[in-house]
């Protein structure tokens, strides 16, 4: 079957006074129907900004250049705020990486909530908020009809992320996009807010896309992940194949950088260099100033595009990491 979510060669763009900056430089991914797919990579790498793109949420100035953002048949890029709408919360529903920010600050936990309901379902304004009292408790949120009342500045990091996430489930979504739903949470926060995602799955068949720059929810979550960086996807796999044999030396890089317990004692490689400047970014390989690889062909041929060097698994590189 089709993907129910299919980004094909996406760029969004930020017109400056110094120039363009290519946040998303040519994205490329799917998301099966009933899947998680795990998006990582390091802060800066175009994570976000796809995730907004595909809810065309990108803030101004910001705006879709070029691409196709294909959900269940048709073109998001090409519809229009009123078809958006629809889709907005309905069909596809995001998780913002900072609930506290995402919340509006004058208007109360319950309000934001309920408008929703009212918005997508043919709800009264009191079924609407017996439905988000029922909604809120089933997060967990202790007194959940006194929290209708609160206003987000009165609510700590994890009561922020629980209203965030009953808002991004309320409607049972058919794609979920969670941006960092972890992000700044104790483990325990951590070990609920992933088996919400779960039982969310299990229930409704959502497909979700978990983007995370943490390599363990990743393993333990995604069907299949894509590593982005420099504002595209640089490998994807399946999540078994890519922990096991990565083959992009960034990708390889991230998990040499993790401390084992198989290798106590060893030290830890950190990448050196820093991430890439999307500012008018160079026709080359982003990765080419940090990777220890590079070849005379990585340094004279234009930017590598995804290539499937084996069943599942696409790569864009010129001198894959070779592994046993």
């Amino acid at each position: 079957m089709p993907p129910l979510l299919e980004i094909d060669n996406l760029h969004t763009y930020f017109p400056t006074r110094e120039g363009i900056i290519k946040a998303v430089n040519g994205v490329s991914l799917s998301l099966e129907a009933d899947s998680i797919l795990g998006v990582m990579g390091e802060s800066g790498s175009g994570k976000t900004m796809t995730a907004l793109s595909v809810l065309k949420l990108v803030p101004f100035p910001g705006q879709i250049v070029s691409g196709r953002i294909e959900f269940d048949g048709r073109d998001m890029v090409k519809m229009g705020d009123d078809e958006m709408r629809h889709i907005r919360g309905r069909q596809i529903s995001l998780i913002f990486q900072d609930a506290a920010s995402a919340l509006n600050p004058v208007i109360t936990v319950g309000k934001q909530v309920e408008e929703l309901m009212l918005e997508h379902t043919g709800m009264s304004k009191r079924q609407a908020q017996e439905f988000t009292t029922e909604l809120l408790a089933s997060m967990g949120i202790p007194d959940a009809r006194q929290m209708l009342n609160r206003y987000p500045f009165q609510l700590s990091g994890g009561m922020a992320q629980r209203v965030m996430m009953a808002i991004g489930v309320a409607l049972q979504p058919r794609v979920l996009i969670a941006d960092e739903p972890t992000s700044n949470l104790d483990v325990t926060l951590q070990a609920e807010m992933l088996h919400r995602l779960r039982v969310l799955r299990e229930e409704s068949q959502t497909a979700i896309m978990l983007i995370t720059h943490d390599l363990g929810v990743i393993a333990q979550m995604a069907e299949r992940v894509a590593v982005m960086y420099g504002g595209y996807v640089v490998e994807s796999a399946d999540t078994r194949a890519l922990y096991s044999k990565p083959m992009h030396p960034y990708t390889w890089g991230l998990f040499q950088s993790l401390p084992r317990l198989d290798a106590a004692g060893q030290r830890l490689r950190p990448l050196t260099g820093a991430p890439p400047q999307m500012l008018d970014p160079p026709d080359q390989c982003p990765f080419l100033h940090r990777c220890s690889k590079a070849t005379v062909e990585c340094r004279t041929s234009p930017r590598p595009h995804l290539q499937t060097v084996e069943p599942g698994h696409a790569l864009a590189c010129y001198n894959p990491v070779e592994m046993d």
